[in-house]
């Protein structure tokens, strides 16, 4: 067994990856976020639409997104993996659950996960699936904003995404922090300027992302 199988198959090894396709994760989220803001922009997503289509037409941009793909499949089955070590590590829970170690969603990772995926799994069959595999932007039958403005026009994906937002920042409130300490970037200096940023990350992109549907439900973007 090589060094390589011996790091994936080994509990650290697997929690090493958890932390590079994290952080991956995470900067496609401050990229993702800050083109879908365009919208805020109120100019009938001239300017969401241009930076959506210049994504989609760069070459760097489109292999990214397979390597991107890669990375969350590796999450998931990872994660997977994590929790069912924990599982058969401790088959019969514990009676009384300690706070001051852990908090409820430090403990609850895998339903914020599955809610995540479920969410993700709805998220890319309105969007990326629509841009991506049908003719029906890359046609001109219309844009990726007016795709946007269809399907949340309807209440209940409008709370879909909603609740996938709340799963989210809880996700990425343990994960941040968490991810940096699976790397070994703990140090009193910088651990502290950490948690704030994975604090802060945790509020602010789940806050946009949840404001876009809810704002075009209410027409508040045009």
């Amino acid at each position: 067994m090589s060094w390589v199988t011996k790091t994936l198959s080994s509990s650290l090894g697997r929690k090493l990856i958890m932390a590079v396709t994290g952080l991956s994760l995470v900067a496609f989220l401050l990229v993702h976020c800050g083109i879908n803001a365009c919208i805020f922009l109120n100019d009938g997503g001239e300017t969401f639409n241009e930076a959506a289509e210049f994504m989609a037409k760069n070459f760097f941009i489109r292999a990214a997104e397979i390597g991107l793909f890669a990375g969350l499949i590796l999450h998931i089955v990872d994660g997977l993996m994590l929790w069912s070590a924990n599982k058969k590590k401790r088959p019969v829970q514990y009676a009384v659950v300690s706070k001051e170690n852990s908090t409820w969603y430090s403990r609850s990772m895998g339903l914020l996960g599955t809610l995540l995926l479920l969410f993700l799994v709805m998220h890319l069959k309105h969007f990326w699936v629509v841009s991506r595999f049908t003719d029906v932007i890359t046609g001109g039958q219309k844009t990726l904003f007016q795709e946007m403005q269809e399907v949340f026009a309807s209440p209940i994906p409008v709370i879909v995404y909603v609740v996938g937002c709340i799963s989210l920042a809880y996700h990425l409130l343990h994960g941040v922090q968490s991810a940096f300490q699976s790397l070994g970037w703990n140090h009193p200096k910088y651990t502290p300027f950490v948690k704030a940023f994975g604090s802060w990350f945790a509020i602010i992109i789940p806050v946009v992302f949840a404001a876009m549907p809810i704002a075009m439900h209410l027409g508040l973007i045009k």
